[in-house]
Protein backbone atom coordinates (compact mmCIF):
# COMPACT_ATOMS: atom_id res chain seq x y z
CA UNK A 1 0.00 0.00 0.00
CA UNK A 2 1.01 3.60 -0.51
CA UNK A 3 2.73 5.36 2.37
CA UNK A 4 5.72 7.67 2.76
CA UNK A 5 9.15 6.11 3.32
CA UNK A 6 9.89 8.62 6.07
CA UNK A 7 8.05 11.54 7.69
CA UNK A 8 9.52 14.47 9.59
CA UNK A 9 6.98 14.03 12.42
CA UNK A 10 5.16 10.84 13.42
CA UNK A 11 1.88 12.59 14.24
CA UNK A 12 -0.03 15.43 12.59
CA UNK A 13 -3.01 17.55 13.55
CA UNK A 14 -6.28 17.02 11.71
CA UNK A 15 -6.42 20.45 10.10
CA UNK A 16 -9.31 21.92 8.08
CA UNK A 17 -10.13 21.21 4.45
CA UNK A 18 -12.22 24.10 3.22
CA UNK A 19 -12.50 25.47 -0.29
CA UNK A 20 -11.62 23.99 -3.65
CA UNK A 21 -8.41 22.41 -4.96
CA UNK A 22 -5.93 25.12 -5.91
CA UNK A 23 -3.50 22.70 -7.54
CA UNK A 24 -3.84 19.30 -9.17
CA UNK A 25 -7.16 20.43 -10.63
CA UNK A 26 -6.42 20.04 -14.37
CA UNK A 27 -5.47 17.08 -16.53
CA UNK A 28 -1.67 17.04 -16.78
CA UNK A 29 -0.75 13.65 -18.26
CA UNK A 30 -3.67 11.70 -19.75
CA UNK A 31 -6.66 12.38 -21.97
CA UNK A 32 -9.24 11.12 -19.45
CA UNK A 33 -9.55 11.42 -15.69
CA UNK A 34 -11.80 11.45 -12.67
CA UNK A 35 -12.26 14.64 -10.71
CA UNK A 36 -13.26 14.70 -7.04
CA UNK A 37 -16.46 16.59 -6.15
CA UNK A 38 -16.31 16.24 -2.33
CA UNK A 39 -13.99 16.96 0.56
CA UNK A 40 -12.74 13.78 2.22
CA UNK A 41 -9.78 11.69 3.32
CA UNK A 42 -8.87 8.85 0.94
CA UNK A 43 -6.82 6.01 2.43
CA UNK A 44 -3.93 4.26 0.74
CA UNK A 45 -5.98 1.07 0.62
CA UNK A 46 -8.80 2.78 -1.28
CA UNK A 47 -6.35 4.27 -3.80
CA UNK A 48 -4.81 0.84 -4.34
CA UNK A 49 -8.24 -0.76 -4.86
CA UNK A 50 -9.10 1.88 -7.48
CA UNK A 51 -5.76 1.34 -9.24
CA UNK A 52 -6.32 -2.42 -9.41
CA UNK A 53 -9.85 -1.92 -10.79
CA UNK A 54 -8.54 0.31 -13.61
CA UNK A 55 -5.61 -1.95 -14.58
CA UNK A 56 -7.81 -5.06 -14.61
CA UNK A 57 -10.41 -3.49 -16.86
CA UNK A 58 -7.88 -1.93 -19.24
CA UNK A 59 -6.04 -5.29 -19.42
CA UNK A 60 -2.67 -3.57 -19.05
CA UNK A 61 -3.21 -1.35 -22.11
CA UNK A 62 -2.53 2.35 -21.98
CA UNK A 63 -1.07 4.24 -19.06
CA UNK A 64 -2.40 5.28 -15.65
CA UNK A 65 -1.36 8.17 -13.41
CA UNK A 66 -2.47 8.37 -9.79
CA UNK A 67 -2.41 12.05 -8.86
CA UNK A 68 -2.87 11.73 -5.09
CA UNK A 69 -0.58 10.28 -2.44
CA UNK A 70 -1.45 9.41 1.18
CA UNK A 71 1.11 11.39 3.18
CA UNK A 72 -0.97 12.48 6.19
CA UNK A 73 -0.57 10.19 9.23
CA UNK A 74 -3.77 9.27 11.07
CA UNK A 75 -3.60 8.23 14.72
CA UNK A 76 -5.96 6.10 16.76
CA UNK A 77 -6.17 5.28 20.42
CA UNK A 78 -6.57 1.64 21.47
CA UNK A 79 -10.03 0.36 22.35
CA UNK A 80 -11.28 0.96 25.91
CA UNK A 81 -8.63 3.51 26.85
CA UNK A 82 -9.58 6.45 29.08
CA UNK A 83 -9.44 10.04 27.86
CA UNK A 84 -6.16 11.92 28.13
CA UNK A 85 -2.69 10.39 28.30
CA UNK A 86 -1.60 11.92 25.00
CA UNK A 87 -2.25 11.36 21.31
CA UNK A 88 -2.70 7.86 19.93
CA UNK A 89 -0.20 5.95 17.83
CA UNK A 90 -0.16 6.23 14.00
CA UNK A 91 -2.56 3.79 12.31
CA UNK A 92 -2.21 4.60 8.61
CA UNK A 93 -1.97 7.34 6.03
CA UNK A 94 -4.59 9.31 4.10
CA UNK A 95 -4.65 11.75 1.20
CA UNK A 96 -6.86 14.77 1.96
CA UNK A 97 -8.77 15.76 -1.22
CA UNK A 98 -10.94 18.78 -1.92
CA UNK A 99 -13.43 19.39 -4.76
CA UNK A 100 -11.79 19.83 -8.14
CA UNK A 101 -8.81 17.58 -7.48
CA UNK A 102 -7.89 15.12 -10.26
CA UNK A 103 -7.53 11.66 -8.73
CA UNK A 104 -6.64 9.35 -11.62
CA UNK A 105 -5.68 9.97 -15.25
CA UNK A 106 -5.66 7.52 -18.17
CA UNK A 107 -4.09 7.63 -21.64
CA UNK A 108 -3.71 5.26 -24.60
CA UNK A 109 -7.13 3.58 -24.58
CA UNK A 110 -10.38 4.35 -26.45
CA UNK A 111 -13.01 6.62 -24.88
CA UNK A 112 -15.49 3.88 -23.91
CA UNK A 113 -12.84 1.69 -22.24
CA UNK A 114 -11.44 4.65 -20.31
CA UNK A 115 -14.91 5.74 -19.17
CA UNK A 116 -15.82 2.28 -17.87
CA UNK A 117 -12.42 1.73 -16.22
CA UNK A 118 -12.64 5.04 -14.38
CA UNK A 119 -16.26 4.35 -13.39
CA UNK A 120 -15.10 1.10 -11.76
CA UNK A 121 -12.30 3.00 -9.99
CA UNK A 122 -14.74 5.66 -8.76
CA UNK A 123 -16.85 2.94 -7.10
CA UNK A 124 -13.88 2.06 -4.90
CA UNK A 125 -13.45 5.62 -3.65
CA UNK A 126 -15.43 7.27 -0.81
CA UNK A 127 -16.05 10.49 -2.79
CA UNK A 128 -18.38 11.39 -5.63
CA UNK A 129 -16.43 11.91 -8.83
CA UNK A 130 -16.89 13.20 -12.36
CA UNK A 131 -15.43 11.75 -15.56
CA UNK A 132 -13.52 14.40 -17.50
CA UNK A 133 -11.95 14.50 -20.96
CA UNK A 134 -9.07 16.65 -22.18
CA UNK A 135 -10.31 19.77 -23.96
CA UNK A 136 -8.36 19.10 -27.16
CA UNK A 137 -9.16 15.34 -27.27
CA UNK A 138 -10.04 14.09 -30.78
CA UNK A 139 -11.81 10.70 -30.83
CA UNK A 140 -10.83 9.99 -34.45
CA UNK A 141 -7.14 10.64 -33.94
CA UNK A 142 -6.56 8.85 -30.57
CA UNK A 143 -7.68 5.24 -31.01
Amino acid sequence: MLQPKKTKFRRQQKGRMKGYAQRGNQLAFGSFGIKCLQTKWITGRQIEAARIAVTRYMQRQGQIWIRIFPDKPITKKPAEVRMGKGKGSPEGFVAPVTPGRILIEVEGVPFDIAKEALRLAAQKLPVTTKFIVRRDYDANQNV
